[in-house]
């Protein structure tokens, strides 16, 4: 149970993780969902349960990981209008800047690569954009996870972000969501800066990273 507008002052510190993807099981394992399976791996690390807050238009979950009080959100608002979602939950519990991550596909990085950023551009990306707008700023992290393209240099790629990983992927995509969970837990617990020293960069298709 989310705690009412009075309990709201105490809810100052808390950490908010949005994992961006669109709602419906014709979606849930495309590579624009990227974000939700992120998301869900690290609900399910941390032994966090699920809600429906139709008042946020979000699936949320309460957890904790290295004594940071946190909340998972996924926007059911579809991509596009994410910000809708987000910024609801930002104004209720008064999150700050520095205290949000976003994680989010990206088509421009290959499929094995991550790469956390302290804030920055869209990309033109739509989910981003639109949180960007409804923000009013760019100042907030964002781990991207890619996927790559299908055609080198292609600018028109919605089939690709739309469609399933291929079967050939999911060994790679277990891999990169496992490596992320831990630049998530470092974040939460070092920052952004050792998050991204540690942990950007090209999953080894041999790799195998413990997460806490």
């Amino acid at each position: 149970m989310l705690p009412a507008a009075a309990d709201r002052p105490r809810m100052e510190n808390l950490y908010l993780i949005v994992g961006l993807g669109n709602p419906g099981a014709e979606y849930a394992r495309t590579r624009h969902n990227a974000g939700f399976l992120l998301a869900e791996r690290l609900a399910g690390l941390w032994q966090a349960k699920w809600t429906l807050e139709k008042k946020f238009q979000a699936r949320m979950a309460r957890a904790e990981c290295h004594g940071r009080r946190l909340i998972l959100c996924e926007p059911q608002t579809f991509m596009n209008a994410s910000g809708e979602a987000v910024a609801a939950v930002r104004d209720f519990f008064r999150v700050r800047p520095d205290k949000m991550l976003v994680l989010v596909d990206d088509a421009d990085l290959p499929l094995g690569e991550i790469r956390m950023r302290p804030d920055g551009s869209s990309g033109g990306h739509h989910g981003l954009e639109s949180i960007e707008g409804h923000w009013g700023s760019r100042q907030f992290a964002r781990l991207r996870i890619g996927i790559g393209r299908r055609v080198e240099g292609a600018r028109e790629i919605t089939s690709h972000v739309l469609g399933q990983f291929g079967p050939g992927d999911l060994e790679l995509l277990g891999k990169v969501l496992e490596r992320a969970s831990g630049q998530v837990a470092c974040w939460l617990q070092d920052g952004t800066q050792k998050a991204m020293s540690q942990f950007n960069g090209a999953v080894d298709r041999s790799e195998k990273k413990e997460i806490e």
